[in-house]
């Protein structure tokens, strides 16, 4: 009679034993901070008659607007092209497939540090014509420090917790046995609801006909860090 051999896809559960107990707590960190970039997204359009026109007027406000958004220098930390397309209409009536008009479409995205120039270029931008202006969509960096306090902080309330356990049994913890993070941390979305109020603000070097700016209230972004631990403690005297 052979002895059953343990499933080896079950992993143990590591319970502790009467001269080693061992608790096993979770740690979690909220934190609300101030957000370190925000970017807008720039669609300029064009319309034609035929596809060169089109094309011709699109190149030209693409460079307008590229030109605009590097005037501000060090305030804007990334700037990209993206989608671009030229899309004919053909006429609703009428024989065979006749083109009526061209449209055209260049998608740019910017990436600011400095709010105050983001209320001003984003008015400046808007002002433009046929040019569509979305966001802020407010962000960390994917290394911000407020990752790694969450982090520690969540650590923290871990050892606070298994402490106020093995205090409620008369003892004291005697070594971490493990500690895991389960991934329950979350940067905020890359485009999170993007608030703003319309008030006054200056920004230096913009012409004297610019609209007046907005100055957009910052969306305060949330952190969250959550980890398990086990820790063995002094056998108490129960």
């Amino acid at each position: 009679m052979t002895a059953a051999t343990p499933d080896a896809s079950q992993p143990a559960v590591p319970y502790g034993t009467p001269e080693a107990p061992r608790i096993a707590v979770r740690g979690e960190a909220r934190l609300e901070v101030d957000p370190e970039i925000a970017r807008i997204g720039i669609t300029v359009a064009a319309r034609g008659r035929d596809r060169r026109s089109a094309l011709d007027d699109l190149t030209r406000r693409n460079a307008g607007v590229l030109d605009l958004v590097k005037t501000y220098g060090d305030a804007v930390e990334r700037l990209e092209t993206g989608a671009f397309s030229i899309t004919p209409e053909l006429t609703k009536h009428g024989r065979g497939e006749r083109v009526r008009t061209y449209h055209g479409s260049v998608r740019v995205t910017a990436e600011l540090t400095d709010f105050t120039a983001l209320g001003e270029l984003t008015t400046r931008l808007a002002d433009l014509d046929l040019t569509r202006v979305d966001g802020p969509w407010w962000a960390l960096r994917p290394d911000s420090p407020a990752h790694r306090e969450a982090r520690k902080k969540a650590v923290r309330e871990a050892v606070q917790r298994a402490r106020e356990y093995a205090d409620a049994l008369g003892t004291t913890l005697s070594a971490l046995v493990e500690l895991a993070d389960i991934g329950a941390e979350s940067a905020p979305p890359a485009y999170p609801q993007a608030p703003g109020r319309m008030r006054s603000a200056a920004y230096a070097g913009a012409p004297e006909d610019t609209p007046a700016p907005l100055d957009l209230e910052p969306q305060r972004q949330r952190v969250h860090a959550q980890i398990n631990a086990r820790f063995t403690m002094v056998p108490p005297q129960l």
